[in-house]
């Protein structure tokens, strides 16, 4: 069961045991939606009900417990989505004040306003990076 996350244990062993989303659900008192989204590694199950959910598909707790604690679906999270968009506000502005300029629409308000904007992101940034 090493390096495997929780849901694909959890999938792997109900499915062994020929039995369905709805049917494990039912047994532990909850939605097949929960059990879908476990399994989907959206979520995981309440602490309360990984006892029995263990003692269901035959295994120990602390087999069920010793899962990967992230899956390998891509998904980085929001710190990562955060450093993204505070390396992205900076250029876009940069890019808006350098166009607007050009086409000779841009005042020295707007101007310094965004690129207050971009540097603030910048500044956010460095700061996010040394803590």
């Amino acid at each position: 069961m090493e390096n495997r996350s929780m849901g694909e244990i959890i999938s792997t062993l109900r499915r062994e045991k020929g039995m369905t989303q709805k049917e494990l659900a039912h047994m532990l008192n909850i939605t097949d939606k929960a059990v879908s989204k476990w399994e989907r590694d959206i979520s995981c199950p309440d602490t309360q009900i990984i006892p029995r959910l263990a003692e269901i598909l035959g295994i120990s707790v602390e087999e069920l417990m010793n899962a990967k604690a992230f899956p390998t679906t891509g998904h980085r999270g929001a710190e990562y989505l955060m450093d993204i968009i505070l390396k992205a506000v900076p250029l876009a502005m940069g890019v808006a004040v350098a166009v607007i300029s050009l086409l000779g629409k841009l005042d020295m308000r707007s101007g310094f306003t965004m690129l207050g904007i971009g540097l603030a992101c910048v500044g956010i940034y460095l700061l996010k990076q040394k803590y």
